[in-house]
């Protein structure tokens, strides 16, 4: 386990490295050479919260929640297309953007999964820095998200997606 940890820290560490002129997508414009945000609002979430216990721990995209060296994120799609991948500043774990929540829509916020309450309410509302080591697919979310467009949350990310495409 210690060795598989050790490999996946070096291949995020060699992808930050070779991601250093990838496009940024931040509060809805697109810029160029970085892969670092900065001051990133982060809250946590859990499959056994009200609001997400009728998903059970499956994600948006239909996979289960992860929680080991790579773990999911809940983003708006328009923010953090799915398919994200980034690390916290500080933290060996990689996360992806796999879920979305209603919540999330219009914030710039990443929620971060925790498999229970307690490391949920641990974690609670944190600025990180992260860095982006490859960024979705602004397509792929659209695919995902146009059969669900009878939920207001999901309507506006479409439109934001499609505005700036």
């Amino acid at each position: 386990m210690r060795h598989l940890h050790l490999i996946l820290l070096g291949l995020a560490v060699s992808l930050l490295a070779s991601c250093s002129s990838s496009g940024l997508f931040s509060a809805g414009k697109i810029g160029k050479g970085s892969s670092r945000i900065t001051s990133v609002r982060t809250t946590a979430y859990t499959h056994s919260e009200s609001d997400h216990i009728i998903y059970g721990a499956r994600t948006a995209v239909g996979t289960n929640l992860k929680y080991g060296n790579v773990r999911s994120a809940a983003a708006d799609w328009s923010v953090y297309p799915v398919g994200t991948v980034f690390q916290i500043e500080g933290l060996p774990y990689v996360y992806q953007v796999d879920d979305y929540g209603s919540a999330l829509v219009g914030t710039n916020t990443i929620d971060l999964y925790k498999p229970d309450k307690a490391t949920m309410r641990a974690w609670g509302v944190r600025n990180v820095n992260i860095r982006v080591i490859k960024w979705g697919s602004f397509s792929k979310s659209l695919s995902i998200l146009r059969p669900r467009t009878a939920y207001s949350h999901i309507r506006r990310m479409v439109s934001r997606i499609e505005s700036n495409s």
